[in-house]
């Protein structure tokens, strides 16, 4: 119990020490492998969290803090930058979560998921949205949602444990899917802490997802999770086990680690591992194709702030991880940080696109090979 309300409370200084803040953009800070540069796609959305980008180039941006805001943002001349913004939603629940399907936006607050219809040919006079589901947990503790469409045309949204570390059963810690209308809601993964981003391999369908592992551990215990899920029904090990084989002090006694499933790759201690995206795009060179971007969003669990930054993890022909290494960092420097990069979306010209709840934009990240 009293390290749980440490973590609440370590969470809720954290949060009140971002806002109001109007961090100095300098993106000459950000180091990345020659050929590499990094641009301003929008800074006209503050609080950028979650990311959708429709066949038509509209990116839609939620939010977490704030005044509860969705937004849309448009590049109408195609200089590769957003000038048109427009606000889809106000007021909501912590709309962290978006996701497109046949035109509609889906958004997901804390205890409900909403339908915008027609939502391109709107822009400017967004209609009323439909309530699709509304029957989720109202628990604030990792209660905003990442959702996304799976290839199967399925709604998944993960419910977290409302807690640091608890065995709160169903329907908590875990990922959940539902059809378009919101009708059949069952269960896909469980043993899953937190995620906050998952999303489906180009060749497979499968399904792979980041994890944030449970605080006061210390520095470097546990480390965050990304995890493979290429069916239903598997269990990652929440709370009994973290990282794969690390019981838990206080519930993984009398627990087997062999029973649940392990992380396909352990990522650093803390670092908040959120959105990622699993490159499938022509620009970058052929050794990123295939490859997963992590953003991760940065440590307040640690005596030394880490994370921060986009990771990397490679696969190989089989999909088995085989490294883990930045890609993109600079929005930490020393203890200080100017950023704290979300979710990615790759756009159609292959280019990666970054958003940043800290700073308030989304960045563009494109290859020139010069």
């Amino acid at each position: 119990m009293r390290a749980s309300l440490l973590a609440s409370l370590g969470s809720l200084l954290l949060s009140c020490s971002l806002v109001g803040q109007s961090p100095e953009i300098d993106l000459s800070k950000i180091k990345m492998p020659p050929g590499f540069e990094i641009s301003i796609y929008s800074d006209q959305v503050p609080g950028a969290r979650s990311l959708a980008l429709s066949e038509n180039g509209t990116l839609f941006v939620s939010t977490r803090r704030g005044g509860g805001n969705v937004f849309a943002v448009v590049d109408t001349d195609g200089d590769k930058k957003a000038d048109k913004t427009y606000t889809i939603a106000t007021g909501l629940n912590t709309p962290n979560g978006v996701a497109l399907r046949n035109g509609s936006l889906y958004v997901a607050e804390i205890n409900r998921i909403l339908r915008y219809d027609d939502i391109e040919n709107r822009l400017d006079n967004p209609p009323e949205p439909v309530v699709v589901y509304d029957e989720l947990p109202t628990d604030r503790h990792h209660g905003w949602k990442y959702i996304a469409f799976g290839p199967d045309d399925k709604l998944y949204v993960p419910i977290g444990a409302p807690c640091n570390i608890c065995d709160p059963g169903e329907p908590y810690a875990s990922i959940w899917r539902m059809d378009p209308d919101g009708t059949n809601m069952e269960p896909f993964a469980t043993g899953v802490r937190n995620t906050v981003g998952f999303t489906w391999h180009p060749e497979t369908g499968e399904m792979w997802f980041t994890d944030n592992g449970r605080d006061m551990l210390g520095d470097d215990v546990p480390p965050d999770e990304l995890n493979h899920a290429p069916e239903k029904g598997m269990h990652f090990g929440y709370p009994y086990f973290h990282g794969g084989d690390i019981p838990d002090p206080e519930f993984g006694e009398g627990r087997k680690m062999e029973d649940y499933a392990p992380p396909a790759r352990r990522l650093g201690p803390h670092v908040a591992s959120l959105g990622l995206e699993i490159y499938d795009g022509d620009m970058f060179p052929e050794e990123y194709r295939h490859q997963i971007f992590i953003a991760e969003h940065g440590s307040w669990n640690r005596s030394k702030k880490i994370g921060y930054r986009i990771s990397l993890v490679r696969l190989d022909e089989d999909h088995n991880t085989t490294g883990y290494e930045p890609f993109a960092e600079g929005w930490l420097q020393g203890e200080e940080a100017w950023g704290r990069p979300v979710d990615l979306e790759q756009m159609p010209d292959g280019s990666l696109l970054i958003s940043d709840d800290y700073a308030g934009v989304v960045y563009r990240v494109a290859y020139s090979g010069s």
